[in-house]
């Protein structure tokens, strides 16, 4: 009796455990939080709007990028976190009111949507350099420049604003991990880098693992360059934002000490996903960053 209950027990472990694993591999094909060109262009043309995407080579890269709009007026970069992709800006991306003021950019960050899936690249600097292209090779860009950076996006657009200054005119940060460890770790970030688990595990998540496990070293080395960030910051974040702490809105008080204004809204009843909750204020935020930058310009030209 009591064998043929272990064997009960082992058959339903196996079967748990083969049953996990094809979901994973299933789960692979839709977490992955991207659109192609084609349904990606669909989408806007859908709104009777025409984007350009293309790609580039940066760092032995092959990286993905769109640029909505022409308009001569600014240029506006979002950069998206993690687990995501360019196409998280879309709604953004299509908005009127910022199509009325700016050229808008967004990219696929290494690692992510067709910048190469799967292959992370951890280090905030080199992505950094990465996404620099668009703004100095790419493309002759408008001033003010905007770099609109979200969750694991907003020390990299930080990082851009620190390495490469003459670029930047203004910086928006959203639900921002900028201080290290000051946002949610969890129990299985270190196991999910074992080999046996490793690859049944969605490409996407397998880029923003090796991303968590790094972020805290990447964020220390940051630490003394902040204090190079020389224009206006604007820093938004919900009060219950459960993955990074509201902690780091002491850190941006603490470390950007030399920038001619810091904004910092802390949103009552918002979570961590404030550009899907709060998108008119984060309009209105980006509206208001360009009018600020252009006053700045008529005193100190760009």
């Amino acid at each position: 009796m009591i064998a043929k209950i272990g064997r009960i027990v082992i058959r339903f472990i196996l079967g748990a455990v083969i049953f996990s694993i094809v979901a994973l591999l299933v789960g692979d094909r839709f977490v992955q939080f991207r659109m192609d060109d084609k349904d990606l262009t669909a989408w806007f043309q859908g709104r009777h709007i025409q984007p350009h995407i293309d790609y580039y080579e940066a760092k032995g890269r092959r990286v993905r990028y769109i640029r909505v709009g022409n308009n001569p007026e600014a240029t506006i970069l979002f950069i998206h976190g993690a687990p995501s992709s360019m196409s998280y800006w879309k709604a953004y991306l299509a908005d009127s009111v910022l199509l009325s003021r700016a050229t808008m950019y967004a990219v696929d960050r290494p690692g992510y949507g067709y910048s190469g899936l799967a292959d992370p690249m951890p280090d905030i600097a080199d992505q950094a350099a990465v996404i620099r292209v668009i703004l100095d090779s790419l493309h002759r860009v408008n001033r003010p420049v905007i770099v609109v950076g979200v969750s694991y996006g907003s020390p990299i657009a930080a990082r851009l604003t620190m390495d490469y200054p003459q670029l930047v005119d203004g910086l928006i940060l959203m639900a921002p991990p900028l201080g290290p460890g000051r946002e949610e770790y969890f129990w299985f970030t270190y196991p999910v880098e074992n080999p046996l688990i490793h690859w049944v595990v969605p490409r996407m998540l397998q880029t923003a693992n090796r991303e968590k496990i790094q972020h805290r070293e990447e964020l220390r080395k940051m630490i003394p360059l902040w204090a190079g960030i020389h224009v206006p910051v604007m820093y938004l974040q919900g009060q219950q934002d459960r993955l990074v702490d509201t902690s780091n809105a002491s850190f941006a008080r603490e470390h950007l000490t030399n920038v001619p204004s810091l904004n910092i809204q802390l949103i009552p009843g918002r979570g961590h996903l404030i550009a899907f909750d709060e998108k008119d204020r984060i309009v209105h935020t980006i509206v208001n960053m360009i009018d600020t930058c252009q006053r700045r310009e008529l005193i100190h030209p760009f």
